[in-house]
């Protein structure tokens, strides 16, 4: 989605009659977005003048196009400058241009900060190399955007940091950053005339094919890969997902603290919060190829959540891994208690917030304690509100506490902490909406504008499961899932049914004991998951059945715990000493996991009318 476009005319008279905030803000409007970003506003109007000097020359046409706020597919990230037109060997280009208003940064020495660099931003903030970030953000275009590949639009980026004086030129191109001054190169505050004349370089006409960035903007989105589709390819070593922004500073932070633990055998724990769809497992996973392939480190992947640890063995059952390799890189929590202490150097403990106490079948006493323990490194990918079970015990402040009862140096701040969206369609505010919905924290988002995030409710159970079947047939990325309201009456009788709704008109099984691999099984589709087979796992659509344990009344959203189904018996909700207040916390979590496990769209149908009223009544349609 961009948000402003217009030729280069257009956008320089709009500077020259200061006018420029305003169509950028009415851009927002029109796009039915939320926009009240008073430093995002001063960027513009700062920025913005600069790259109105750098346009002044009649060699640069008037009619090429330019955009500003290109929101990449998939992602909530946006790319702030854009240029298309027509090169000299004749085809079409776009020059992508990352603005930074910062006025000194430094180079971080340490060992394994090749992709980050710290500036005055926020007094002191490290981030990612502008020249990492704008070549990142090109490569996503490219994985995206059908339009880009299939018509052979060459991308050029580069960053442009117009208050950042020639004395910190050895800082932001020190050599340790040359792979990616390489691709993207840098222009400071003295650079006027090169950045024009790179830009002159790629851009001599208006595109050939028209306005190229409407035809990117509107074209078709490449399938993505999901992590379970590209597992393989990663621990072989390829970069099948390109890190960006505060995923590769919570990714350079986390391989500095390891090259100084190994170093001096000293135990470190490293906490990564982000919510629902925000890399976590990306970025386990990228750090996880990394080390083995690229540094011998032993790194083990450990998830207690049986569904992608299933998933990724099938993944790599195909390659030429032994299956013990295999089973070795990624163990279930459960069999944490086997190790020795130190005995795993670095252990990635995805989906940290299920790890548990006194487990079933668990020969330790902790597995939070025999993590921190057994691992030299222990790195927790956590989101609290995610905990479904009155036995998830992984909470930020019990890691504390644990890592200090082991002298294990903690990591916790504002670098290891990932909040950008890459599922839901890149949309930060569908997952405030979701909050907001659920009653689970107040939110600005009270309604959700359904042309950023393909969701819609459905009064037809039959009519839904039939659209995501037509989903489905293009790449088998669309599921059903449900709250477990409903008896697993088919692992006794694999002729009945478990869940029947409408009267009868639609019945369906939960998914089968025997199928570990629901999520990418080719003929599962008819089968429902739950929270225990698709958490941590993605989609493209995703198809949710909420049950009568979610009602709305009197104005509120209300739990029904007593409709949790009596073959329920991990989450402990029906247990007569769970609270009513933690049955509540984690029936909804159940739901806001669910209700985010699609990449493109979610379709809900709900068995409380008045609820499905109730979240109709906050759709705006367009």
């Amino acid at each position: 989605m961009i948000i402003y476009s217009g030729n280069k005319k257009q956008f320089n008279d709009a500077v020259v009659n200061n006018q420029i905030i305003n169509e950028i803000e009415l851009c927002f409007a029109k796009n039915g977005i939320r926009h009240e970003n008073l430093r995002e506003e001063n960027a513009w109007r700062n920025s913005l003048n600069f790259m109105r000097n750098v346009l002044d020359d009649t060699n640069i046409p008037n009619d090429v196009n330019i955009a500003i706020e290109y929101q990449i597919p998939q992602t909530s990230k946006r790319v702030d400058f854009m240029i298309a037109g027509c090169g000299s060997n004749d085809t079409d280009n776009v020059v992508i241009i990352e603005l930074k208003q910062w006025s000194n940064v430094s180079a971080i020495n340490n060992d394994g900060n090749d992709n980050t660099i710290k500036c005055d931003l926020l007094g002191g903030r490290i981030v990612a190399h502008p020249s990492y970030q704008a070549y990142s953000y090109k490569t996503c275009i490219k994985n995206y955007c059908e339009y880009v590949s299939k018509e052979n639009i060459e991308l050029y980026p580069c960053a442009y940091l117009h208050n950042l004086n020639e004395r910190y030129r050895s800082e932001i191109s020190n050599k340790k950053y040359q792979q990616w001054l390489d691709e993207a190169p840098v222009f400071l505050e003295q650079d006027t005339i090169n950045l024009r004349n790179f830009i002159k370089k790629y851009i001599k006409a208006k595109s050939k094919n028209g306005d190229i960035l409407y035809k990117i903007d509107h074209g078709k989105i490449k399938p993505q890969k999901a992590l379970q589709d590209s597992i393989h390819s990663m621990i072989k070593g390829n970069k099948e997902f390109l890190l960006l922004d505060d995923q590769i500073v919570a990714y350079d932070k986390s391989l500095e603290i390891i090259k100084l633990a190994i170093r001096t055998n000293k135990k470190h724990t490293i906490i990564i919060q982000g919510g629902p769809g925000t890399g976590k497992s990306v970025l386990a996973i990228n750090l996880l190829a990394n080390l083995i392939t690229n540094y011998g480190y032993m790194a083990l992947y450990v998830t207690k959540n049986a569904a992608p640890r299933n998933c990724y063995h099938s993944l790599l059952a195909k390659s030429s891994m032994a299956k013990a390799d295999i089973e070795h890189l990624f163990p279930s929590a459960h069999k944490l208690s086997e190790f020795q202490k130190n005995d795993i150097q670095i252990g990635l403990f995805d989906e940290a917030h299920r790890l548990q106490e006194h487990a079933y079948m668990y020969k330790g006493d902790s597995m939070l304690e025999d993590a921190i323990d057994k691992s030299l490194v222990s790195i927790f990918f956590i989101d609290e509100n995610q905990i479904v079970t009155t036995k998830d015990k992984g909470t930020i402040n019990k890691i504390i506490e644990v890592a200090n009862k082991f002298n294990s140096e903690v990591h916790y701040d504002d670098e290891l902490k990932l909040t950008a969206q890459f599922r839901c369609n890149g949309s930060d505010e569908y997952i405030a909406f979701l909050n907001n919905l659920l009653e689970i924290e107040n939110t600005a988002n009270l309604k959700l504008n359904t042309k950023d995030f393909n969701f819609k409710v459905y009064d037809d159970i039959l009519k839904m499961r039939e659209d995501l079947r037509i989903l489905n047939n293009i790449n088998n990325k669309a599921r059903l899932v449900a709250g477990y309201c409903y008896d697993w009456n088919s692992k006794k009788d694999p002729n009945a049914f478990d869940i029947i709704l409408d009267n009868g008109r639609f019945k369906a099984k939960w998914n089968l004991s025997n199928d570990k691999i629901w999520a990418i099984n080719e003929n599962s589709f008819d089968e429902v998951g739950c929270i225990h087979t698709c958490q941590g796992l993605e989609f493209d659509y995703v198809g949710v059945i909420i049950g009568k344990d979610l009602c709305y009344k009197n104005g509120h959203i209300v739990v029904n715990r007593d409709a949790i189904s009596k073959d329920d018996k991990s989450s402990g909700v029906r247990n007569k000493t769970t609270s009513d207040e933690l049955a509540k916390q984690i029936i909804k979590n159940t739901y806001k996991v669910l209700l985010t496990r699609g990449q493109k769209g979610c379709f809900v149908y709900c068995e409380d009318k008045n609820l499905a009223d109730y979240i109709k009544s906050k759709l705006i349609n367009d």
